[in-house]
Parts: structure tokens; C-alpha cells; sequence
């Protein structure tokens, strides 16, 4: 195990997380908050910290992929216990496990908040939650590959681990180009939403803030009503955006270089938006006598669903009020997810499509035994590995699931807050259903389950694998054989 560049990298995240703290240290300063100072304590302690540790670049910067995976949960896990500090310093989430909780939350796009009056907050709290949600959307690793050089495939197993789907694959022929177009793409695409908010009224700390949670579907709000109190524009303009980040970056780069007809091909694009469609028009058909006007029905739909499958979790309306079957809807978007590749969040597109067309080709293999046929997407063949893979996932994801729910039952809680409340966490979402609703928050659950919610944020987040490798006892073997070698040679 390379262990020297695992600590290298751990250093540059704290420093490029010190660097990042200085825009809430900005904000303060503009709205004359004191609370900037505990944001410029951390920037700098994180600074120098991660310039300790990464003060010499390892002679051998090669490393695999389990590796790849425990530098990865590691720095995400170290993200988030850097990033809550400052809410513990001001004092405005005063207990750590209710500050890291949020963080946590923040980081890996969840939006599911312990807090019970958001708008008690300062601006630079406000602004840092949601800027976690810009930085935990694309990964902090993605930005870091756009910068940092390492050798052989040490970067495809680094992006690998830390990018959401069943597979990763280069844009561009060089990995690290493909980190710095993504990030180009994410930035563009946030400026845009920025600039198109602000015309259409809404001030400027308000567009900034909602637009990191949109970009990073993440889905904190800066008031205790979420969306809610937006004009019907721009909650408009949110529902379209949340959907575009849910889209397959692959989509924007084929636009880019002018591949349209290739690009209107991807096949899990196509699927996500059918299912965007078919859940609005099944809501809104549902919900025809709930609101006077026909607009403000699809709005709300539209607005919800969109919220949902991309795991984004803003609201406008309390949904935990709608009819049994618009929220069992809503409950299976939020397994559903997004697109591969995207900033969402969820099982994805892509991993249902190759579910079914494994079982279609199982049902096919009855009729037809001696048939030989590969499962296809996007007129190209699926390798094994990775139907391997994603059933392999699927049986870890519903796993995770089950003994999550179970531990959350002994919080005394109803079934529906339980079941909820994981689909909410595991999924990126952010609320649930009951006391996990939208209406509701997270406070109330016990420091057990925070952290039980917390580790399914982080599993949900990085695919669960680069998480629960941390948790085999050969990794903690290797480490162990790695520093007796050091010592011995000593």
C-alpha cells in the first residue's frame, strides 16, 4: 500500500479546502459578521495543515485502485470534520455531531438539515452549506486531478472511486483533461443559473446560494420555507436546471464539439426524461383538485419530481400531505437518481436500464436456451464485468438499506420516518416522508442514528464501495505490514 501519497493527497484537499473557506470568509466580511473570523481560523489551519502534509511530493505517486478507494473516503471524511468546525466555533450548530451531521449532509449533496430556523444563520454559514453542495457535486478529487499529475493510471482509479455511475470513461484522451472540461462545464452551467436568477429578480446572495445547492443537487435552502417563497419564474428556472444537472455530462460535451444527433442517442437520457414526463403528468392528473389553477398544479409536479429524481431535495410544496400514490412515486424517483455522470444522486438511470435488460435477457434465455445475446446500450455491447458490478451493487445498495432501517427502528420512530429517512440519506436526497418530511428535519433523531444516516450519506455519495473498503480488515492488514516495514528499515 502506497501511503506517502495517500497523506500527499490528504494534504492537498485540506489545502484546496482552506482556499475554499475563504469565499464564506468574503461573504462575511460584505454583511460585517464576526462569524468570518471562525471561517478564516479553519482556512488557515486546514492550510497549513494539508501544506505539512503535502510539503513533498512521494518519489513513487503510483497507486491502484484500493488505494484509489480508501484516499477517496478518507478524503471525504476528513472534508467534512474540517468543514463543520467553523459551525461549532460561532456557535450557530453547537453540537459537533449536529455540525458534522450538516456538513456531511452538505458535502455529499444530501440536504437533509438538523436545523430547525435556517434563516438564524449568518450569511457565511449560509453561503458555506451551500457552497458545500457546489464542491461535493463535481468532487473535490475531479478538481484536483484537473491540477494535480500523477503517474501511470493512478488517475483513472482516483476518478473511478469518487464519480458517480457504473462506469468511468475518458471524454477527452488525457484523464486530467476530462477533469478540467467537466469542471469547465459545471462552473459554465452554474454562472448561467446565477446569471439568469438574477434577471429574473432575485437578489444576489439568494441566486449564488440556490444555484450551488441546484448545480451540486444538494438541495439546502437559505429560508425555512425552501423554494417555496419564489416567484412562479424562478422556481421555474430552479425545476429546469435541477433536471439539466441530472442530465449525463457526456450529453454537453457531445453539444460542445456538435455532435447532436449523436448526443439525442444516449439511451439513458432519453429514459430519464421519459420518467421526468411520465411522473409529472401522473402527479399533476392526481392532483387536478388540490390546486385552483392548472399551472400552479403542473408547477408544483414539475417543480417535486424534478427536486427528486435528481436527488436535489428543494421543495415548494409539503408533499408528505399529497395523495398515498403521488408520494410512492416521489419514494421511487429518489431509488431511481439521476444520470450517470451527473451531480445526482440515487441508483441512476443507467444501472436500472442494465437491470432490466438482464432480466429481459434471463426471461429470453427460457424461451430460447441455446440463444446467445449480449445486453446492449446505446447500440453497443455491455461487458460482463460491468453487469458483474451492477448487480453486485444493487445487493450491497438493498443491504445497506435494510440494516440501516433496522438500526433507525430502535429510535422508536414510525416505519414510514424509518424507511424514509435512509431511501433519504442512502439516495442523496434529503427529505423523506412523517417526521423526515420536508416540513420536518433531522434533529430529533438520536446521535446513533446521525451517524448510522451520515455513513449512508457517505456510502451514497461515493457508491458505497470506496466507503466500505475502509471497513476491511485487509486494508487495516496491509497498513499494518506497511508500518512495520517502516519501522524494520528504520
Amino acid at each position: 500500500m502506497n501511503i506517502p501519497i495517500i497523506v500527499y493527497i490528504q494534504g492537498k484537499v485540506l489545502m484546496i479546502e482552506g482556499v475554499l473557506m475563504l469565499l464564506p470568509c468574503l461573504v462575511a466580511a460584505i454583511y460585517r459578521e464576526r462569524t468570518g473570523l471562525a471561517f478564516l481560523f479553519v482556512a488557515v489551519v486546514c492550510f497549513l495543515a494539508g501544506f505539512l502534509l503535502s510539503r513533498k511530493k512521494p518519489e513513487n505517486s503510483v497507486f491502484y485502485l484500493k488505494e484509489g478507494c480508501l484516499t477517496t473516503a478518507l478524503s471525504w471524511v476528513i472534508l467534512s470534520i474540517f468543514g463543520c468546525l467553523p459551525f461549532v466555533m460561532t456557535r450557530e450548530i453547537p453540537s459537533f455531531t449536529d455540525a458534522l451531521f450538516e456538513t456531511v449532509s452538505g458535502f455529499t449533496t444530501t440536504g437533509a438539515s438538523i436545523l430547525r430556523d435556517v434563516e438564524a444563520l449568518s450569511h457565511a454559514s449560509l453561503m458555506w452549506r451551500s457552497f458545500t453542495h457546489w464542491i461535493g457535486g463535481m468532487g473535490v478529487l475531479v478538481f484536483l486531478l484537473a491540477i494535480l499529475s500523477l503517474s501511470g493510471g493512478s488517475n483513472f482509479n482516483l476518478m473511478r472511486a469518487e464519480s458517480p455511475g457504473p462506469a468511468v470513461g475518458k471524454l477527452m484522451p488525457k484523464l486530467r483533461s476530462t477533469a478540467q472540461l467537466l469542471y469547465v462545464i459545471y462552473f459554465v452551467m452554474t454562472l448561467i443559473e446565477i446569471a439568469i436568477l438574477l434577471i429574473s429578480g432575485m437578489s444576489v446572495f439568494d441566486s449564488i446560494a440556490l444555484s450551488f445547492g441546484t448545480a451540486g443537487t444538494g438541495g439546502f435552502g437559505i429560508r425555512n420555507s425552501s423554494v417555496a417563497d419564489y416567484t412562479a419564474l424562478q422556481q421555474w428556472i430552479i425545476t429546469i436546471f435541477m433536471l439539466l444537472f441530472g442530465v449525463n455530462f457526456n450529453l454537453y460535451y457531445l453539444l460542445l464539439f456538435r455532435e447532436v444527433k449523436r448526443a439525442f442517442t444516449i439511451e439513458e437520457v432519453r429514459v430519464y426524461f421519459g420518467i421526468v414526463l411520465f411522473s409529472i403528468l401522473s402527479i399533476a392528473v392526481k392532483m387536478h383538485d388540490y390546486y385552483a389553477s392548472v399551472w400552479d398544479n403542473l408547477r408544483t409536479s414539475a417543480f417535486q419530481v424534478a427536486s427528486i429524481i435528481t436527488t436535489t431535495g428543494y421543495s415548494t410544496a409539503n408533499f408528505d400531505h399529497w395523495p398515498t400514490f403521488c408520494k410512492m412515486l416521489l419514494v421511487l424517483l429518489m431509488f431511481c437518481g439521476g444520470c450517470a455522470g451527473s451531480t445526482a444522486g440515487g441508483l441512476k438511470v443507467s444501472r436500472l436500464l442494465i437491470g432490466m435488460k438482464t432480466v429481459r435477457k434471463e426471461l429470453n434465455a427460457y424461451i430460447h436456451p441455446k440463444s446467445i445475446k449480449k445486453i446492449q446500450m446505446d447500440d453497443k455491447p455491455i461487458e460482463h464485468e460491468v453487469v458483474r458490478s451492477t448487480n453486485v451493487f444493487f445487493l450491497t445498495f438493498m443491504t445497506t438499506f435494510v440494516l440501516s432501517v433496522l438500526v433507525l427502528s430502535w429510535d422508536k420512530e414510525d416505519f414510514v420516518t424509518c424507511f424514509t429517512a435512509v431511501a433519504a440519506t442512502l439516495n442523496n436526497v434529503g427529505p423523506g416522508l412523517s417526521m423526515a418530511g420536508p416540513a420536518k428535519n433531522y434533529h430529533h433523531f438520536s446521535m446513533l442514528s446521525k451517524y448510522i444516516m451520515m455513513f449512508d450519506m457517505f456510502a451514497g455519495r461515493l457508491e458505497l464501495f470506496p466507503l466500505l473498503i475502509l471497513f476491511h480488515p485487509q486494508v487495516w492488514k496491509d497498513f499494518l505490514n506497511v508500518q512495520k516495514n517502516t519501522k524494520g528499515k528504520a
